[in-house]
């Protein structure tokens, strides 16, 4: 059995005793369990809520038969646990008898603040109260401008036990890039921060703040944390000062909307993605717990950002019943050990990062190993895009030899993971070990089979708890089905399965390799190739800050493959280092992924959360007309023109 750092048997463990006892079946391997979880959805499910005691914060206890947990299993719109009454911020209260902090809040400038369990059901009333006294209630929604602060969990919380439904959005967005998502719910609070420190700058919002509530047309409330509020909002510290209110969440059933998460909304109106209480608890109930080995003990900390869904997962941390660390600020200032110190100073047992970091790390030359004491720290995680294997044995040489990594590929679309890590599981470098439980992950061929160790689309065939409830604003799913069931296979399917857009291998070991958006790939003489294949040996060369690899269709059949690149600081971009690169391309991948040329870039653009946008770029460089850029989903918008120029000046 899978043992915690204390000795403690794992909670996936104890939940493998629990379902072989129920069931009666033998459960040798983590494959064994997987199998049952995607074969036998109702019994799986039904398992979780059980293990996780939710009869205990739901009305009344879940109904007999398979038709109480799944009455129908077509995608879309699964209907799981009708007939259910629950909150999900239940789940989190039954913590609050305890001692300690519940969330921890870091800055840039080194303050530290925390919120005790025993205090969290006091807040969250109040604040609740003060939303309630607005006359805000289930089915109304309440947005957030905010960085990653203790404040914004709990008006998280506070939003959520209303039946309201909640939606964030972090303040390094414009008002204007704000509203484009959160004025499509017509909000009626509005939770907002005086600003923040990044970089070692003191970013000012109260203004920026102040714009946004003005494009709100339907707020009746807005709430300011951190400075004095003016006549036009309500002071946090004043509604969290009413200690006289105790928290009583409102039952709600399984599919009413707890929170609505965006699209990156690059090429068109970012899309509204609503997920509900019920669906969401199961399965952060199960990723946390058995996925993570999450408990009481741990101290769960995810760089991440109120835009990111990575927001919601962290904030799971406290179904479980662990303390979760919250960070304000740059993960790279004042230089790339900050997130290192902290893991050390919080004891973090859960570090959650991204490829990125974890390369700044490396191209710094950092030991974190050897320079904290790191001896806490049970598992990293790493999301936001493919994690190559060099960056493995970079934490392994450099970090712990014997750490777990779980390399995690997901999504907002379901608020959670495909497959990753899990407890006990060996990894492999440069692989996810695992699809996840209740996850029925297949790689297919164009004519809709299933492929063993060969590269295809990702899909889902059969439905899971968090996958959306709908889209915002779609009344008869045409956007939900365009986005994930639409695509033409090249026979007829039997019934509709959910296509991600992503390139994966599942191995015969049931591990899978990432390569790549599906609908970004590089399609060169005929051949299909993953950028991610690429990415992982060019941004492991020291000179290397990232690169950017698209394929662009040209006339008569013409095909450009440009690698465009930004370097470290004092980097050249000389032939040696051209050469260098194209020679390590061909001997670890192929010729045919070598690039056409390597462009010195002024930057590379990305989604708000991190990902590159190679979708539109690659038809902006095809000189398309028709490509609706939204300047305000991008870190950086000024380098679409830039693209847009070298697309123009490429000779075909």
């Amino acid at each position: 059995m899978s043992q915690h750092p204390s000795g403690d048997v794992t909670p996936y463990d104890a939940f493998v005793a629990f379902l072989a006892e129920r069931t009666g079946l033998d459960l040798p391997s983590y494959d064994a369990v997987w199998q049952y979880s995607v074969e036998e959805l109702p019994g799986f499910w039904r398992a979780i809520w059980d293990f996780f005691e939710l009869d205990e914060v739901a009305e009344q206890p879940l109904g007999d038969g398979d038709a109480a947990v799944l009455a129908d299993a077509e995608m879309p719109g699964a209907d799981w646990f009708p007939g259910a009454r629950l909150n999900y911020v239940d789940a989190v209260l039954r913590h609050c008898d305890r001692d300690g902090a519940a969330i921890v809040g870091l800055d840039e400038s080194g303050n530290r603040t925390t919120i005790a369990w025993r205090d969290l059901p006091g807040q969250v009333a109040a604040v609740a109260g003060a939303l309630a006294d607005a006359g805000i209630g289930a089915g109304d929604t309440v947005a957030a401008y905010l960085p990653d602060i203790p404040e914004a969990a709990v008006a998280f919380l506070a939003t959520a036990s209303l039946g309201a439904i909640w939606s964030g959005c972090g303040q390094d967005y414009a008002p204007e890039g704000a509203a484009g998502r959160l004025a499509q719910l017509q909000p009626k609070a509005l939770f907002s921060c005086a600003g923040y420190r990044f970089n070692g700058k003191d970013v000012d919002k109260c203004a920026d703040s102040a714009e946004l509530a003005g494009l709100l047309d339907e707020l009746v409330l807005h709430i300011q944390v951190g400075a004095d509020a003016d006549a036009a909002e309500t002071a946090w510290a004043d509604v969290v000062a009413d200690t006289t209110r105790t928290p009583s969440p409102v039952k709600v059933p399984a599919d009413h909307p707890l929170w609505v998460l965006f699209s990156s909304g690059t090429t068109g109106r970012p899309k509204g993605i609503v997920h509900g209480h019920g669906g969401v608890l199961v399965e952060h109930l199960k990723q946390t717990a058995l996925h993570c080995g999450l408990g009481p003990e741990s101290v769960f900390f995810w760089h991440t950002a109120l835009s990111w869904m990575m927001w919601n997962y962290q904030v799971a941390g406290l179904l479980v019943g662990a303390r979760i660390v919250t960070y304000s600020g740059s993960p790279l200032y004042p230089d790339a050990d900050r997130l290192w110190q902290i893991v050390a100073a919080e004891h973090v047992t859960f570090f959650g990062t991204s490829p990125g970091q974890l390369n700044a790390s490396r191209k710094a030359g950092l030991v974190p190993g050897r320079d904290h004491d790191l001896s806490a720290l049970g598992t990293l995680g790493s999301t936001g895009s493919t994690l190559p294997a060099d960056l493995f044995e970079w934490v392994y040489e450099n970090v712990d030899a014997d750490l777990p990594i779980s390399s995690v590929s997901g999504g907002t679309d379901i608020v959670s993971g495909f497959a990753g890590g899990s407890t006990g599981v060996p990894v492999v470098a440069g692989e996810l070990p695992v699809r996840h439980l209740g996850v029925a992950l297949e790689s297919w061929s164009s004519d809709a089979r299933p492929l063993i160790g060969e590269v295809g689309e990702l899909v889902v065939t059969a439905p899971m708890p968090s996958m959306p409830l709908c889209f915002w604003n779609d009344d008869d799913q045409a956007r939900y089905r365009a986005a994930y069931f639409d695509h033409e296979w090249d026979r007829p399917l039997p019934h509709p399965v959910w296509r991600h857009g992503d390139w994966v291998t599942v191995t015969d070991r049931g591990s899978l390799l990432f390569h790549g958006r599906s609908d970004a790939t590089l399609n060169r003489h005929g051949i299909r190739m993953g950028s991610a294949d690429i990415y992982e040996v060019v941004e492991g060369v020291d000179e290397i800050a990232e690169a950017f690899v698209l394929g662009v269709d040209g006339p008569d059949g013409a095909y450009w493959m440009p690698m465009f690149v930004t370097l470290v600081p004092g980097a050249e971009l000389t032939d040696e280092l051209v050469q260098r690169v194209v020679g390590e391309i061909r001997s670890r991948l192929s010729a045919r992924h070598v690039p056409d040329e390597m462009i010195l870039a002024p930057g590379i653009p990305h989604t708000r959360t991190g990902k590159k946008l190679e979708v539109p770029v690659t038809a902006i460089l095809a000189g398309r007309d028709d490509v609706n850029v939204d300047p305000k989903s991008i870190d950086d918008p000024g380098l679409i023109d830039w693209y847009r120029e070298r697309g123009a000046a490429h000779r075909w």
